[in-house]
């Protein structure tokens, strides 16, 4: 140390390569004349550098003690204008942690023992304004250390940590001079094997040597007959599609599909995509899906990349291809009429015949590239197998379950949806549209048990009104589930679990159940802990493992990991990295390039990305691409997008760019210059990539190294978006539905000619406009919302569409008769109606409303009288009590529900060429049903009735099915 430097305080700061230190200086300083009769301690506080390099232990400490030297000519510096000087803006600390190096003399000579008699030291406690202080106490012989941290950093481990540093230091210095200062270790040897293997023990036998088709097979021997996939109306057994892939399967065996060979499928949801991606896995090929609903361009994009040789399409992707993307294909028809393959054999083909096994490709799945070309990864059965049997676990699915399919084929999440049901014998139903009202339909009448879905998905449904369903265990994934979304899906779901995965470690790598309790509040749900045969890393930026606790990025080892990039081999070797701590030969593990952090409990928090990548409603964008993509338009000289959220947390792209020198066409100024950039975007990228917003620039903003000065990007204005000529809305209608967009859309000012989709608008935003209009009474179909994206135009739409109000209920308790005015519902005679008070015990005093079936109950009473025998709608289960007491409270509980639902207070009832409905007692609240063809009544009774309570000593307790 320096002569006449007193005890230093050393402050450390961040940094991937230089630490920052706050060096105090007090005692000694040379505070000037009168200093010497003043009381109290001189301090000052300087910045000290040092570079955790390459540069040798030994050096490195004779560079530090050079630049403690150096900061004597600065000891009367202040701190502010130390801040000034550096390149850190204020209000953001030049350091957030302290070193406090204290040398501890024996007491001072001339004080006896006589002038402290009577005194007892009992301790003290230092407090500063920083989160860790960390003390070294210099006693001559030994060194004592003291640290004060706030939760949850560990005062006892950054006391170790130091330990350990010291004693790897000392080391270094004697036995290893010119050891880089960079590869000191701070980690105890406890807490490296914590991290590395106690956090990793999750070894699980799970069948590494089958296929991923092989295990749907052996299903369809268990229970041919079974319910396998569910289409719409159509029902598929186990038995049948099995052979109709196995047909196709041999047809591609004779067009020359071999193991790891590509096979491209470009279809739109059916029973014929099901097929025609499990003959490709029978075939021995590796499917590469394409969604017909993304750009030709992309699509043929892809095409080049992936170089299949085979292609099987329907009408739909044969469309959105163009024949001469296809020119040069063997393309196999899945909507020909009379398929070549019809006469082919039914039986599973022998993969030992055709040299395959699970260590060749399942699929080629390609997500967003940075550099505007997107990247194929490329992933074998076995790594299928591991996460399938992973999820089987975790999940409990069983053959009883029924999974719901929304995710489009070209997000290896498709996968997962249709592989996990058949390989345990579950029924897999696949949704054609994924609405949240055709979503609700689905998870209703087809009983569906599992769905899983992005947060974004989630939060439709319950913007449009979902109430949740108690037999459903959902699944999250696809980007951060947020708290308070957790808490309120958990609350109406049967278990919710977060999931997280990169597609390069195929599907999911991470699980973590939602009841688990979490010990502070976060903003987002955990990501849990590593699944089967998965290790999780979180390492530095030299790929060592970083303290428990602190923030690493985050390395994915285990049987997940893919092969690769498709034709990448230098990203390849970039990202997926020989794995140093697994032990095992050949181990290799995937850099993300996602930062994340232990909780206390074990659990890991995800903490965003170390680049640009973002990740919106679950789709996972690099804005590079986008970026590449508007250089390549003429008026773009230079661009950026990034991800913005807006004041309900979404996030949204927004396009920056700077515009070439032009000769002041409308095309290159505001809303003009924005239409062009997303029409040229939207021909060459998915919906989903394409920005809400563009904002001309006349030069991106840098940071002083040069970087993109991201915080100094501008909030997009009305200019911004692709807006027509304004027009003032005109009418009620177009008022009101203007508001909602610009609320919805967060856009100043909504014309009459505005396009809800070039405002930014998309599939989730339309669900909740929808909502919000039903509210109003104002209905309108998911379709139509497409069909008619000018503001005008859906208005229009609107006003011709308006929701049937529902009529008073003139029956009263007091009402002595019924008269066919009082039935606003239905039209009956007098004598009907009569007839129909008739059959209800208590007549007309236990009536509160009559109207028509509705067709799914003309359906439901149809097969009633169809049956010979019991009833096809009703599940019947006995219930036995210990004691009359409890089957009282039991009663009294159902009794309450009957009260509340009026639909469990009505009955069907049928008389010659009428029907009618009796509820049992009610809550007297008017019904609105269609109109059955058959003129048949439904008959509701009041709640204050007596004729629908439960009397009995046992209970039989009926439920429908639908």
């Amino acid at each position: 140390m320096p002569s006449g430097l007193g005890p230093v305080v050393l402050a450390l700061s961040s940094g991937r390569e230089q630490v920052v230190f706050g060096t105090v200086l007090f005692g000694r300083m040379h505070a000037g004349a009168g200093a010497d009769r003043a009381m109290g301690l001189f301090m000052n506080t300087l910045p000290l550098r040092l570079d955790l390099d390459e540069t040798g232990v030994e050096e490195s400490v004779r560079i530090a003690h050079a630049r403690v030297a150096e900061l004597l000519s600065h000891e009367h510096a202040s701190l502010a204008l130390a801040q000034r000087c550096s390149d850190i803006a204020a209000p953001a600390p030049l350091f957030s942690a302290l070193l406090n190096y204290r040398h501890n003399t024996p007491a001072m000579a001339g004080v006896g023992t006589s002038e402290l008699s009577g005194m007892e030291w009992l301790g003290d406690e230092e407090r500063t304004n920083y989160p860790l202080t960390l003390s070294v106490d210099d006693f001559g012989q030994e060194l004592g250390l003291t640290a004060d941290a706030v939760e949850p950093i560990s005062a006892d481990r950054i006391c170790g940590y130091m330990q350990r540093a010291l004693e790897q230091l000392v080391d270094a210095l004697e036995q290893a001079p010119d050891r880089p200062v960079r590869e000191l270790d701070i980690l105890p040897a406890e807490e490296r094997s914590y991290l590395l293997e106690e956090l990793n023990r999750t070894e699980a036998d799970y069948p590494s040597d089958l296929c991923v088709h092989e295990l749907f097979e052996a299903q369809v021997r268990r229970a041919p007959d079974a319910v396998a996939l569910v289409f719409e109306e159509q029902s598929i057994s186990y038995g049948a599609l099995n052979a109709d892939a196995n047909r196709l399967a041999h047809h591609l065996i004779e067009l020359g599909v071999r193991p790891d060979q590509p096979v491209a499928i470009c279809v739109e949801r059916s029973p014929a995509m099901v097929v025609g991606l499990l003959a490709i896995l029978k075939a021995g090929g590796a499917y590469v899906p394409l969604d017909p609903a993304y750009p030709s361009e992309r699509l043929r994009q892809l095409l080049d990349d992936a170089g299949p040789r085979r292609l099987l399409c329907d009408a739909t992707g044969r469309a959105a291809l163009g024949a001469e993307a296809i020119a040069d294909l063997s393309v196999v028809d899945l909507n020909a009429a009379t398929p070549a393959w019809a006469d082919q054999s039914a039986d599973d083909p022998d993969p030992h015949a055709l040299g395959l096994t699970a260590r060749h490709l399942a699929y080629v799945i390609y997500t967003s590239g940075s550099t505007g070309t997107p990247k194929g990864v490329m992933v074998e059965h076995a790594s299928v197998l591991n996460v399938l049997r992973a999820l089987l676990d975790v999940s409990g699915l069983t053959e009883r379950d029924s999974l719901l399919a929304i995710t489009t084929i070209s997000f290896d999440i498709a996968g997962l949806e249709l592989c996990l049901p058949l390989a345990v014998g579950a029924k897999v139903v696949v949704a054609h549209g994924t609405s949240a009202i055709g979503l609700q339909r689905y998870l209703s009448h087809q009983k569906i048990t599992v769905m899983q879905a992005t947060p974004a998905a989630w939060r439709m449904l319950f913007d449009a009104g979902w109430e949740g369903a108690p037999d459903l265990s959902a699944l999250c994934g696809g980007e951060a589930l947020p708290s308070e979304l957790a808490s309120n899906l958990g609350r109406r779901v049967k278990s919710l679990r977060n999931l997280y995965g990169p597609t390069e470690t195929t599907i999911w790598a991470t699980t973590f159940p939602t009841d688990t309790r979490i010990e502070a509040p976060h903003r987002y749900v955990p990501i849990g802990r590593p699944i089967a045969n998965t290790r999780i890393y979180l390492l530095d930026g030299h790929g060592q493992p970083v303290p428990f606790g602190a923030v690493g990025e985050l390395y994915i080892g285990g049987a997940g990991v893919a092969r690769g990039y498709l034709n990448r081999p230098d990203l390849t070797a970039e990202r997926f990295l020989a794995d140093p701590f697994s032990g095992k030969a050949g181990a290799r593990m995937y850099r993300s390039g996602d930062l994340a952090r232990y909780l206390p409990d074990g659990n890991l928090e995800f903490l965003g990305r170390n680049d640009d990548q973002v990740k919106i409603r679950g789709f996972r964008i690099e804005p590079g691409e986008i970026a590449a993509r508007l250089l390549e338009h003429e008026l773009v000289g230079d661009a950026a997008v990034v991800a913005h959220a807006d004041a309900a947390g979404d996030k949204r792209l927004v396009a920056y760019v700077v515009v070439k020198m032009t000769d002041g066409s409308a095309e290159a100024d505001g809303a003009g210059l924005a239409a062009s950039l997303r029409a040229h975007l939207g021909g060459l990228l998915p919906d989903y990539m394409v920005p809400s917003a563009f904002v001309r620039l006349e030069a991106l903003p840098l940071t002083v190294n040069g970087k993109l000065d991201r915080k100094a990007l501008p909030v997009p204005d009305d200019d911004a978006y692709a807006r027509r000529a304004y027009e003032a809305p005109q009418g009620e209608i177009e008022t009101l539905l203007a508001g909602i967009w610009a609320e919805l859309l967060g856009v100043e000012r909504v014309g009459r000619h505005d396009n809800f989709f070039e405002l930014g608008g998309h599939s989730l935003l339309a669900v909740q406009m929808m909502e919000r209009l039903r509210r109003l009474s104002l209905g309108v179909e998911v379709r139509t919302v497409f069909a008619k994206p000018m503001l005008a135009d859906l208005a229009a739409n609107l006003g011709s569409h308006r929701e049937v109000a529902v009529p008073a209920n003139p029956i009263t308790e007091q009402s002595t008769a019924i008269t066919p005015q009082m039935l606003p519902l239905i039209d009956l005679t007098q004598p009907e109606i009569d007839r129909i008070v008739s059959t209800v015990p208590g007549g007309v005093g236990n009536i509160q409303d009559i109207y028509g079936l509705s067709p799914l109950q003309d359906g439901i009473l149809f097969h009633h009288l169809l049956a010979t025998q019991g009833d096809p709608y009703l599940l019947v289960s006995q219930m036995a009590f210990a004691e009359r007491s409890v089957l009282d409270r039991y009663l009294a509980a159902v009794q309450q529900v009957v009260d509340r639902h009026d639909i469990l207070r009505t009955a069907f009832v049928w008389e010659r060429a009428c029907r009618a409905r009796r509820r049992l007692s009610g809550a007297r609240r008017p019904w609105m049903c269609s109109r059955s063809s058959w003129r048949a009544v439904m008959v509701p009774a009041p709640m204050s009735s007596g004729g629908g309570s439960i009397r009995a000593s046992t209970v039989s307790i009926l439920a429908g099915r639908r």
